[in-house]
């Protein structure tokens, strides 16, 4: 399996449509997890516009895979994706289990970041996490992602509009 960028035991790679099996089934294994925060596609059928979303302008979307079983960890993806002044985006993310807790998500999202600032051009990215979110809320953190505000009412989630706090990583300064 060719991957887009890798640290240690950690994959990225592209969504393709010989992984909607696999997808769904993690993302049912792991509702509980991510109950409240996202639905993931859990059905053949949601799979399927995920990956028709992922081929649009404005959206990349990557898998976290387990290199040595070769099994998916998790997901990414960048949404809202503005060039221009901006170059920025919005990114979501998710560990399905049972890589949950084992720094894979930490991992994969922090090779999505550097792609997206080395290989996409985009200089902004902001990821936006509910309140109670601990482990999105520490994922964040530790990448250095910076907490920049709070917005009430910002996504509709789960059958109620959602507070979710802004959190924002810009590009490392390059060196010319």
């Amino acid at each position: 399996m060719r991957h887009l960028r890798t640290a240690g035991v950690v994959g990225i790679r592209r969504p393709r449509p010989t992984d909607a099996a696999e997808f769904v089934a993690a993302a049912r294994r792991s509702r509980e997890l991510h109950h409240p925060w996202l639905a993931a596609p859990d059905t053949p059928q949601a799979f399927a516009a995920y990956l028709a979303k992922s081929r649009r302008r404005d959206q990349q979307s990557f898998l976290i895979c387990d290199r040595p079983s070769g099994r998916l960890a998790g997901y990414v993806n960048i949404s809202g994706i503005i060039m221009g002044p901006l170059r920025g985006g919005f990114m979501g993310y998710a560990a399905f289990l049972p890589y949950a807790g084992t720094g894979h998500a930490s991992t994969g999202v922090g090779l999505v970041l550097a792609h997206a600032f080395d290989t996409l051009g985009l200089h902004r990215v902001e990821a936006n996490i509910q309140p109670g979110n601990e482990p999105s809320r520490r994922l964040a953190r530790r990448l250095g992602f910076r907490q920049e505000g709070y917005s009430p009412d910002y996504l509709f989630i789960d059958g109620a509009w959602r507070d979710h706090e802004r959190w924002a990583i810009t590009a490392p300064p390059s060196d010319g």
